[in-house]
């Protein structure tokens, strides 16, 4: 007998494989599979049969049709079994088996063919059906959320989805600290149906009450207390809080905000219960910068940029620096602009600007000083009715066209006091990228101009209709029709930049900005008092593209009386690239019946749709 060799001197490193063993391990069994029992038994709502479920998640399918060994083989098709009893028992065949065997195909060297033979039985009905543990009230609500009917299969995933249905249905009706408990389902083999019962406790029924707040407070109580839309004293529903939740959201001063119920052991005279929300706040990044850039013929090439700090006057009190430099515009403005000011979804807004154009229309160095108080949409809030009024005191010193035969083109300068009006009513789907509903707004500017020691007081007028129908899933028919006139003054006492004008990406595609319409003896246009507009678009979208042929019309004359005479067609095409934010629009376009002096095609780029 020889002693044993040291640990220090045991090599503890495997032996290379030989080519065999390298070669064992590689797959050396091959198997077809074939489902029996499953096909054509029925399954969820809309999950289909049985042996479509199976055949989504099986082990044997999954893997493939090679194995390592018999014994894997042998291992998925056990596997394949529990997975057939599952799906058999979730769709309610509660006496449902399943078996399986793994046989040698005769003939065919290393392979093996799996047969699984299910056998589902009857499919058990629901019974009675009744919610436990929780007063009256609550249970009948419980009971409507969950929509289950005796007779119905015991089915799974709908008992799942109206369980869910209960958690969600129940805070809606006054029960912010309602829990949804275990189900039970006894099962009568005699009968095949199954009684059932769910467990809730229901907690009180609640009224809003008070605000309180915790966190990195960007708002206080006072301010929180604007943005709710229930009462005080109203009962309790979810769907007011994540309105709640939303409205902060918007105001992008938060990185986190949440908004949940406390219980106050408040008990009122009808026995519910005062809640209180509790707003979490975390602030966020209350500065940002952004730009934009386009192209449009006859408007030529333009970039903007604006600074904003939307909470230095807190609460909401944002400051706005912006600043435009183009071939044809260069300007500058800062605004003061108080959003949720005193009321939710109203905002006010002071600005001063200033601004140099240089169009084919007219050329102007303009300063103006404006107020409003408005309630407008946004990407967020898409309301439904919208309004603005307010003040503006603009001083413009302008070149315009010459308004008679033989007249230079004369530099003037005016005061202009305003007082615009608008109100909007909007039932289109999307702000961006509507695709059906419509919109209407109209719009109101008393104004007196005081030139050359003259006061001219007029009123300018506005009224726009958009619609948009899905004729397919993928294809939109767009329209729009705009009428615009000016009353109570010559067109010789108007400024250029207060007249009428069209042609351009918003307005008649195929011309030049401010294009269409009378022209002095230079070809340049003159603008006037009352305008006509058209527009139809067919709008098809495939993946995160579109294509737009349009055919637009418009016409501005030196009436105040609209009319249709004379109108000139714009026709084209366009291509859309849609993002999360709107779509990015480029279109093409040439005038009908091209006039002395218009371009042949027309070039517009932009965000958004056209209209």
């Amino acid at each position: 007998m020889r002693p044993l060799v040291p640990l220090s001197q045991v090599n503890a490193n495997p032996p290379p494989a030989t080519p065999k063993e390298a070669a064992d391990e590689t797959p050396r069994i091959r198997y077809s599979t074939e489902i029996e029992g499953l096909k054509g038994v029925k399954g969820g709502v809309e999950a289909g049969d049985l042996e479509h479920q199976f055949r989504a998640l099986s082990a044997l399918i999954k893997d493939g049709k090679k194995a390592a060994n018999a014994a894997q083989v042998s291992a998925r098709a056990d596997e394949d079994v529990q997975l057939a009893e599952r799906i058999m028992r979730a769709a309610g065949y509660y006496d449902g088996v399943a078996s399986a065997s793994v046989d040698l195909v005769p003939n065919q060297p290393g392979e093996v063919h799996v047969t699984l033979i299910a056998t589902p039985g009857t499919r058990y009905d629901l019974g009675k059906i009744e919610v436990s543990h929780a007063p009256a009230e609550p249970s009948r609500e419980a009971r409507e959320a969950l929509g289950l009917k005796s007779g119905d299969p015991i089915d799974a995933a709908v008992i799942e989805g109206s369980e869910a249905n209960v958690a969600l249905r129940l805070p809606e009706q006054g029960y912010p600290f309602a829990q949804v408990g275990q189900r039970d389902i006894a099962l009568d083999d005699a009968t095949h149906s199954g009684d059932y019962t769910l467990a809730l406790e229901a907690g009180p029924k609640s009224r809003f009450s008070g605000i309180q707040t915790i966190g990195n407070q960007v708002f206080d109580v006072e301010h929180l207390s604007v943005f709710p839309r229930y009462r005080k004293g109203q009962v309790y529903d979810s769907r007011m809080v994540e309105d709640l939740r939303q409205a902060l959201v918007g105001t992008s001063l938060f990185s986190t905000v949440t908004v949940e119920p406390v219980r106050t052991r408040r008990v009122n005279d009808d026995g519910t219960e005062d809640v209180d929300l509790l707003v979490r706040q975390i602030r966020g990044p209350w500065r940002s910068l952004a730009a934009s850039g386009g192209y449009a013929t006859g408007e030529g090439a333009k970039v903007q940029g604006n600074y904003t700090w939307r909470n230095l006057f807190p609460p909401e009190g944002a400051l706005i620096l912006s600043a435009v430099a183009g071939t044809q515009e260069q300007g500058g403005s800062a605004t003061f602009r108080r959003s949720n000011a005193g009321k939710r979804d109203r905002t006010f807004q002071a600005a001063i600007a200033i601004d140099r154009t240089k169009y084919a229309a007219y050329q102007a160095n303009t300063a103006n000083l404006s107020v409003s108080l408005s309630r407008q949409s946004t990407p967020i809030w898409q309301k439904r009715w919208t309004w603005s009024l307010g003040g503006e005191l603009v001083g413009t010193n302008e070149q315009g066209a010459a308004t008679s035969v033989g007249a230079i083109r004369p530099r003037r300068t005016f005061l202009i006091g305003a007082l615009p009006l608008q109100l909007g009513y909007d039932r289109s789907n999307d702000l961006l990228n509507p695709t059906k509903g419509l919109r209407l707004n109209g719009k109101v500017s008393p104004e007196t101009s005081l030139q050359g020691g003259k006061v001219k007081p007029y009123a300018r007028t506005l009224l726009q209709l958009s619609a948009y129908y899905p004729v397919l899933h993928s294809v939109v028919l767009a329209g729009r029709a705009q009428v615009g006139s000016i009353l109570g003054s010559s067109l010789d006492n108007l400024a250029p930049s207060r007249r009428l004008y069209s042609g351009g990406g918003g307005s008649v595609r195929g011309y030049g900005y401010q294009e269409l319409g009378p022209k002095d003896l230079g070809n340049k246009p003159i603008g006037g008092r009352d305008q006509v507009e058209f527009a139809f678009e067919a709008r098809y979208r495939f993946g995160n593209f579109g294509i737009v042929p349009f055919f637009d019309a418009g016409r501005v004359g030196e009436s105040s009386i609209p009319s249709l005479s004379g109108l000139r067609y714009g026709a084209g095409i366009g291509g859309r690239y849609y993002t999360n934010f709107g779509p990015l629009r480029i279109d093409v376009a040439t005038p009908i019946n091209r006039q002395r002096g218009e371009s042949r095609i027309a070039l517009y780029i932009g965000i958004g749709q056209a209209f």
